[in-house]
């Protein structure tokens, strides 16, 4: 067995009884983002409806989701009762690992030890072509080439791309909020550091075609060019 990277989009509920407003924010989302959603592995978010615990209302919500050709599969920031309902409706509970608690262990002088992982940063001297997903699981990815449309790169640490990002592109993936995605020339359709990412239309223009740096700050997703 061998864990591998994921990549989902979160749907977040915030109503108990979702209406027409919702399905209406949903299709827009679907018309302007239809590369990014359309096939991708979808999850509902109900942090904000822990009362969301009807199992009719969850099975409507379901269906009118699939028939839109989302994949959703699973749920996250369930309570107890809602993992029930999601399990009986054939949904799996996902555990995000961003919510799990940072412990910091400081060593004492006088112990042993302890073992640090060893970084293993990925180099690829190559471009990355349509429908690729190229990951460094436990450091940083340098791309030595360009990212196409509709491929994917993920790294545990930074991203560095030496040529046009067109795709996506995932840094910081198991948490880490100092993560930074750096590109020659950005064209990108999703950028993420650390669960938080912009998708295609909501990148200014202004900064489309030029070499920038993205990274976090005050838990907002900033990108900025190079001086």
């Amino acid at each position: 067995m061998r864990g591998r990277f994921l990549t989902a989009i979160a749907i977040r509920i915030e109503s108990e009884r979702p209406d027409a407003n919702f399905f209406v924010a949903l299709d827009e989302k679907i018309k302007t983002n239809a590369n990014l959603l359309i096939g991708a592995p979808i999850v509902l978010d109900l942090e904000a409806v822990p009362g969301f615990v009807d199992g009719t209302l969850l099975q409507n919500l379901i269906d009118a989701i699939r028939s839109r050709g989302l994949l959703l599969f699973g749920v996250q920031n369930a309570s107890a009762e809602q993992r029930t309902v999601a399990e009986k409706a054939g949904l799996i509970p996902v555990l995000i690992g961003r919510d799990a608690p940072t412990h910091k262990v400081r060593a004492e002088a006088s112990g042993p030890m302890r073992s640090v992982k060893r970084l293993e940063n990925k180099v690829i001297r190559r471009h990355i072509r349509s429908g690729q997903m190229v990951v460094a699981e436990r450091g940083d990815l340098t791309i030595i080439g360009s990212v196409a449309s509709g491929a994917e790169v993920v790294a545990s640490g930074n991203i560095h791309i030496y040529g046009t990002l067109r795709g996506r592109a995932i840094a910081g993936a198991d948490g880490d909020e100092n993560a930074r995605i750096f590109c020659n020339k950005l064209e990108a359709e999703l950028l993420a550091v650390a669960g938080l990412f912009k998708t295609s239309e909501t990148i200014d223009p202004d900064l489309r075609s030029r070499n920038v740096q993205v990274f976090l700050e005050d838990e907002t997703l900033r990108i900025e060019r190079f001086l």
